[in-house]
Protein backbone atom coordinates (compact mmCIF):
# COMPACT_ATOMS: atom_id res chain seq x y z
CA UNK A 1 0.00 0.00 0.00
CA UNK A 2 1.08 3.63 -1.01
CA UNK A 3 1.86 6.13 2.10
CA UNK A 4 -0.16 9.30 1.30
CA UNK A 5 0.72 12.52 1.28
CA UNK A 6 0.22 14.70 4.95
CA UNK A 7 -1.53 17.47 4.65
CA UNK A 8 -0.60 21.10 6.74
CA UNK A 9 -2.73 24.01 6.98
CA UNK A 10 -0.89 27.55 6.82
CA UNK A 11 -1.91 30.86 7.29
CA UNK A 12 0.92 32.89 6.19
CA UNK A 13 0.48 36.61 6.89
CA UNK A 14 3.20 38.31 3.92
CA UNK A 15 5.17 42.08 4.36
CA UNK A 16 7.40 42.40 1.94
CA UNK A 17 8.49 46.15 1.84
CA UNK A 18 10.67 45.54 -1.12
CA UNK A 19 7.79 44.75 -3.47
CA UNK A 20 4.84 46.21 -1.26
CA UNK A 21 2.92 43.23 -1.21
CA UNK A 22 1.13 43.03 1.57
CA UNK A 23 -1.29 39.64 1.66
CA UNK A 24 -2.58 36.88 3.78
CA UNK A 25 -2.57 33.43 2.20
CA UNK A 26 -4.40 30.71 3.31
CA UNK A 27 -2.29 27.35 2.26
CA UNK A 28 -2.64 23.85 1.93
CA UNK A 29 0.78 22.16 1.71
CA UNK A 30 1.01 18.72 0.81
CA UNK A 31 4.00 16.77 1.96
CA UNK A 32 4.81 13.79 -0.13
CA UNK A 33 5.54 11.05 1.97
CA UNK A 34 9.63 10.81 0.54
CA UNK A 35 9.49 15.16 1.84
CA UNK A 36 11.65 16.32 5.04
CA UNK A 37 10.00 19.13 7.03
CA UNK A 38 12.92 21.20 6.07
CA UNK A 39 12.55 20.55 2.29
CA UNK A 40 8.78 21.53 3.05
CA UNK A 41 9.91 24.48 4.49
CA UNK A 42 12.18 25.71 2.28
CA UNK A 43 9.25 25.35 -0.57
CA UNK A 44 7.29 27.79 1.92
CA UNK A 45 9.99 29.61 2.13
CA UNK A 46 10.24 29.62 -1.69
CA UNK A 47 6.52 30.76 -2.18
CA UNK A 48 7.15 33.55 0.49
CA UNK A 49 9.78 35.27 -1.48
CA UNK A 50 7.80 35.25 -4.12
CA UNK A 51 4.19 35.25 -3.59
CA UNK A 52 2.07 36.11 -6.19
CA UNK A 53 -2.01 35.31 -6.65
CA UNK A 54 -0.76 33.10 -9.49
CA UNK A 55 2.07 31.37 -7.94
CA UNK A 56 0.85 27.48 -6.62
CA UNK A 57 2.79 24.46 -5.70
CA UNK A 58 2.91 22.12 -8.18
CA UNK A 59 3.23 18.23 -7.81
CA UNK A 60 7.52 18.54 -7.50
CA UNK A 61 8.46 15.36 -6.36
CA UNK A 62 5.13 13.54 -7.42
CA UNK A 63 5.91 14.66 -11.31
CA UNK A 64 8.92 15.31 -12.53
CA UNK A 65 7.71 17.46 -15.52
CA UNK A 66 6.17 19.81 -13.07
CA UNK A 67 7.99 22.21 -10.25
CA UNK A 68 7.43 22.09 -6.84
CA UNK A 69 6.28 25.86 -7.47
CA UNK A 70 5.36 27.65 -10.39
CA UNK A 71 3.41 31.26 -11.33
CA UNK A 72 1.75 31.01 -15.38
CA UNK A 73 0.36 33.63 -17.11
CA UNK A 74 -3.85 33.76 -18.28
CA UNK A 75 -2.51 31.95 -21.32
CA UNK A 76 -1.07 29.03 -18.95
CA UNK A 77 2.94 30.01 -20.12
CA UNK A 78 5.31 29.73 -16.98
CA UNK A 79 6.35 32.89 -15.96
CA UNK A 80 8.24 31.29 -12.92
CA UNK A 81 9.43 27.62 -12.21
CA UNK A 82 10.97 27.06 -8.89
CA UNK A 83 13.22 24.01 -7.54
CA UNK A 84 14.02 23.07 -4.28
CA UNK A 85 17.09 20.84 -3.59
CA UNK A 86 19.66 19.81 -5.84
CA UNK A 87 18.28 19.47 -9.14
CA UNK A 88 20.21 18.15 -11.91
CA UNK A 89 21.43 20.21 -14.72
CA UNK A 90 19.18 18.16 -17.05
CA UNK A 91 16.33 19.32 -15.06
CA UNK A 92 17.57 22.60 -15.09
CA UNK A 93 18.41 23.00 -18.74
CA UNK A 94 15.02 21.94 -19.32
CA UNK A 95 12.94 24.22 -16.91
CA UNK A 96 15.27 27.47 -18.35
CA UNK A 97 13.53 26.42 -22.02
CA UNK A 98 10.18 26.36 -20.77
CA UNK A 99 9.48 29.16 -17.93
CA UNK A 100 10.75 32.82 -18.50
CA UNK A 101 12.21 32.90 -15.06
CA UNK A 102 13.56 29.61 -13.05
CA UNK A 103 14.79 29.80 -9.48
CA UNK A 104 16.25 27.03 -7.28
CA UNK A 105 16.48 26.68 -3.87
CA UNK A 106 19.46 24.69 -2.52
CA UNK A 107 19.75 23.46 0.97
CA UNK A 108 21.62 21.00 2.77
CA UNK A 109 24.79 22.58 4.09
CA UNK A 110 28.10 20.96 2.54
CA UNK A 111 26.47 19.13 -0.57
CA UNK A 112 25.05 22.21 -1.83
CA UNK A 113 29.00 23.03 -2.22
CA UNK A 114 29.49 19.88 -3.94
CA UNK A 115 26.12 20.13 -6.79
CA UNK A 116 26.74 23.94 -7.33
CA UNK A 117 30.41 22.96 -8.28
CA UNK A 118 29.86 20.02 -10.32
CA UNK A 119 27.72 22.40 -12.67
CA UNK A 120 27.92 26.03 -12.19
CA UNK A 121 30.07 26.44 -14.76
CA UNK A 122 27.25 24.98 -17.79
CA UNK A 123 24.35 27.22 -15.97
CA UNK A 124 26.11 30.55 -15.62
CA UNK A 125 24.87 31.02 -19.54
CA UNK A 126 21.19 30.82 -18.67
CA UNK A 127 20.19 34.54 -18.62
CA UNK A 128 17.08 33.30 -16.96
CA UNK A 129 18.60 31.36 -13.81
CA UNK A 130 18.36 32.77 -10.41
CA UNK A 131 20.25 29.87 -7.65
CA UNK A 132 19.93 30.48 -3.79
CA UNK A 133 21.66 28.22 -1.08
CA UNK A 134 19.75 28.76 2.12
CA UNK A 135 22.06 27.94 4.91
CA UNK A 136 22.01 24.86 6.87
CA UNK A 137 21.09 26.59 10.09
CA UNK A 138 17.94 28.29 8.37
CA UNK A 139 17.06 25.03 6.97
CA UNK A 140 16.78 23.29 10.09
CA UNK A 141 15.36 26.13 12.00
CA UNK A 142 12.30 26.21 9.72
CA UNK A 143 12.01 22.78 9.65
CA UNK A 144 11.80 23.06 13.91
CA UNK A 145 8.35 25.34 13.41
CA UNK A 146 6.30 22.68 11.42
CA UNK A 147 2.95 22.03 13.08
CA UNK A 148 -0.02 20.51 10.77
CA UNK A 149 -1.76 24.02 11.53
CA UNK A 150 0.85 27.25 11.33
CA UNK A 151 0.63 30.42 11.22
CA UNK A 152 3.25 32.35 10.39
CA UNK A 153 4.01 36.21 9.25
CA UNK A 154 6.27 36.67 7.10
CA UNK A 155 8.96 40.01 7.02
CA UNK A 156 11.02 40.86 3.72
CA UNK A 157 13.42 43.89 4.03
CA UNK A 158 16.32 45.63 3.76
CA UNK A 159 17.51 42.00 1.76
CA UNK A 160 16.52 40.36 4.98
CA UNK A 161 14.04 37.30 5.75
CA UNK A 162 12.25 36.04 8.60
CA UNK A 163 9.85 33.81 9.33
CA UNK A 164 7.54 33.79 12.64
CA UNK A 165 5.27 31.82 14.63
CA UNK A 166 3.66 32.84 17.68
CA UNK A 167 6.45 30.63 19.43
CA UNK A 168 9.67 31.64 17.72
CA UNK A 169 11.02 34.08 14.84
CA UNK A 170 14.12 32.58 12.38
CA UNK A 171 16.15 34.73 10.55
CA UNK A 172 16.19 33.18 6.90
CA UNK A 173 20.13 33.34 5.69
CA UNK A 174 20.90 32.42 2.23
CA UNK A 175 23.66 33.23 -0.47
CA UNK A 176 23.23 34.05 -4.14
CA UNK A 177 25.07 31.40 -6.10
CA UNK A 178 23.74 32.77 -9.12
CA UNK A 179 21.86 36.13 -10.25
CA UNK A 180 19.93 36.02 -13.25
CA UNK A 181 20.67 38.60 -15.82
Amino acid sequence: MALKSIIFKVNLQISDMERHYYVSHGLTLARHPSETDERMMVRLLAFARHAHERLMFARGLSDNEEPDLWQKDLTGAIELWIDVGLPDEKRILKASGRAQKVVIYAYGGHSVGIWWQSISSRLKRLNNLEVFNVTLASSQALAQMVERTMELSCTIQDGGLWLSSDKETVQVEYEVLLEAK
